[in-house]
């Protein structure tokens, strides 16, 4: 989508980090795990915007493919993953109309939210894979038109409901002025380690 695509390049190229430099507290939180969970290193980073995320999974050992609608964004993406000396492919695409292929141990999802690409995601997610899912819950009163960019309080549990796995960690902290639901999901096929 057009509009979109110029709404996230005017955000990233109009700040030096529009979400900031360092990663997503909550994958910060749960990469000790993560990597204890999975044996293999294959990870896609869902909108990634300017590779935060992207750039700290590659420095863990990582391979990582991040999409994103935003050139501007993708640009500091490659930068930072330079400037972090590690890899990151980088692809540039609409998520409206992407279709997942290969075969990915961890995915992750912040920041974003489309509910279709869910299901999609889960068929390229192997077993005993990993989904880290973290996006903003609705505020009491939503901007308008914007009600499908936020979670309702309980969905993201409903939504991952359908699929074979377990649910790790979920939480939805209402504190603060951004309040977020997130959740780990391991797809079924998997041992859980220690």
């Amino acid at each position: 989508m057009e509009a979109d695509r110029i709404k996230w390049n005017n955000r990233f190229a109009s700040e030096d980090s529009f979400l900031g430099r360092q990663p997503s507290p909550f994958l910060a939180r749960e990469i000790d795990a993560i990597k204890r969970l999975l044996s293999g290193r294959q990870a896609l980073d869902i909108a990634c915007g300017e590779g935060r995320n992207s750039v700290f999974l590659a420095s863990h050992g990582f391979a990582v493919t991040g999409i994103d609608l935003a050139e501007a964004g993708l640009v500091k993406a490659a930068d930072r993953a330079a400037a972090a000396g590690v890899t990151v492919t980088l692809l540039h695409e609409d998520l409206d109309n992407y279709r997942f292929s290969g075969r990915f141990d961890l995915i992750i999802n912040f920041n974003f939210l489309q509910r279709r690409l869910i299901p999609e995601a889960m068929a390229v997610l192997a077993p005993g894979g990993l989904f880290l899912f973290d996006t903003l819950l609705a505020p009491a009163l939503p901007p308008p038109g914007q009600t499908d960019f936020y979670l309702q309080p309980g969905e993201l549990r409903r939504l991952f409901a359908p699929f074979a796995g377990e649910i790790l960690c979920y939480e939805e902290p209402v504190a603060g002025e951004m309040p977020t639901a997130r959740l780990m999901f391991r797809k079924e096929g998997g041992t859980v380690d220690g």
